[in-house]
């Protein structure tokens, strides 16, 4: 059920609530009204008939004025309560707006109007005078019966603010959680958007280095052909292979699976040689031999931004010659010591591509976007333009620590 259908419901329930009350408060006003009547003529057998049949007319349309008692409270009380100043019947019904305003009102306009009654209550007896009631028994009574009144119509007023501030709050955090769930399935989608690009694009440019060579290739040997398609059909099964990691990775809790590090560098550029490529890997930083350990998040932030230089390169510049070159910035120790530094830096440069001027590799946008909130996620910073020779570089500074 959505909101607007709970609300028409409450609403719907709070009618059918109100019709019952009125109804209620009418049945039980003239009850009163005819009960009052009966008394006041054995108390007060000479009284003119005619008052006391205009007081039992009076107590009748006090009666049916309850039904607005909603829609203006205020004037129906001011006129009901002048009424009681005179006529007997009509205190069921002033009283029963009292409490609605004590229930809907504030308690500046409530109060006013409850000491108003008491005074009209009191002009009453002297004017038409109870026998069986001193003055002194009357006031008591009748200042009673008007704080029970205005007590327990600011109880429920009350009672109702706190249902209300409840339900306000069950809604926001109803609201709350459906937007954390939503903010958590977008991070989902674009944890495997980058995944998906990060690991199928880079086996998908190895399968199409090697499709392409074995389609230009024509006059290439069984050996060639053989080995070629022995390469095609391997990436493809680590295609699947990491397809299926990283739908284990993002099903799994986190830290079940493992996933590609520092370390994993070098296996990385091994593959883009056995692809075609030629790559060259410079690590003064020692991290990729485990030298120099890095923190994971960054170790694996650097494997992705290797992967993702390697990728642009071999689909946009395939014969160039791409180096990789990480270092550590100043304060880092000899390679064998076990002092951390402060920070890394890492570039992947290619060649220019054949008749290609040096301009952003097309079609890396979505590839560049993703690196760059990985990197920013461990508090580094990408950069990537041509070189001078015309080529492309693809640079990235990393904390050691996160």
């Amino acid at each position: 059920m959505d909101r607007g259908e709970e609300r028409g419901d409450e609403n719907a329930h709070r009618a059918t609530r109100d019709r019952l009350a009125d109804g209620g408060l009418f049945v039980l006003t003239v009850a009163v009204g005819v009960a009052v009547t009966v008394l006041r003529r054995d108390i007060a057998p000479t009284e003119p008939r005619w008052v006391m049949d205009l007081d039992a007319v009076a107590g009748v349309f006090g009666a049916l004025a309850l039904w607005w008692r909603r829609r203006a409270p205020l004037v129906l009380g001011v006129v009901l309560i002048a009424s009681t100043a005179v006529f007997e019947t009509t205190s069921a019904a002033a009283l029963a707006v009292l409490f609605t305003v004590a229930v809907h009102r504030t308690a500046r306009e409530t109060l006013p109007l409850a000491v108003a009654s008491v005074l009209a209550h009191g002009v009453y007896q002297v004017l038409r005078p109870n026998p069986l009631l001193s003055a002194w028994m009357f006031l008591t009574w009748i200042v009673t019966v008007h704080v029970a009144v205005v007590g327990w119509g600011l109880l429920v007023r009350s009672h109702r603010r706190l249902i209300a501030a409840l339900r306000a709050r069950a809604r926001a955090a109803e609201t709350e959680a459906r937007l954390r769930t939503e903010h958590a399935r977008h991070e989902a989608r674009e944890a495997l958007a980058r995944e998906m690009h990060d690991v199928l694009g880079h086996r998908l440019s190895l399968l199409t280095v090697n499709a392409g060579a074995l389609a230009y290739h024509r006059e290439a040997t069984a050996e060639e052909t053989r080995r070629a398609a022995e390469l095609i059909r391997e990436n493809a099964h680590r295609a699947l292979r990491d397809l299926r990691e990283v739908i284990a990775v993002l099903r799994a809790p986190e830290g079940d699976v493992p996933l590609p590090e520092a370390t994993d560098i070098a296996e990385l550029v091994e593959e883009a040689d056995r692809a075609g490529a030629v790559v060259r890997l410079r690590d003064e930083a020692g991290v990729s031999t485990g030298a120099h350990p890095v923190p994971t998040a960054v170790g694996r932030t650097l494997y992705r931004f290797v992967q993702e230089g390697l990728t642009n390169a071999r689909k946009h510049a395939p014969t160039a010659t791409v180096d990789v070159t990480i270092t550590a910035e100043p304060g880092t120790a000899e390679p064998g010591t076990a002092e951390p530094g402060t920070g890394l830096s890492a570039e992947v440069v290619n060649g220019r591509p054949p008749g290609r001027p040096a301009t952003a590799p097309p079609g890396a946008g979505a590839g560049l976007l993703g690196l760059a909130e990985r990197v920013a996620l461990v508090g580094g910073d990408l950069r990537h333009g041509p070189t001078g020779g015309g080529g492309w570089r693809l640079a990235v500074r990393l904390p050691w620590s996160t």
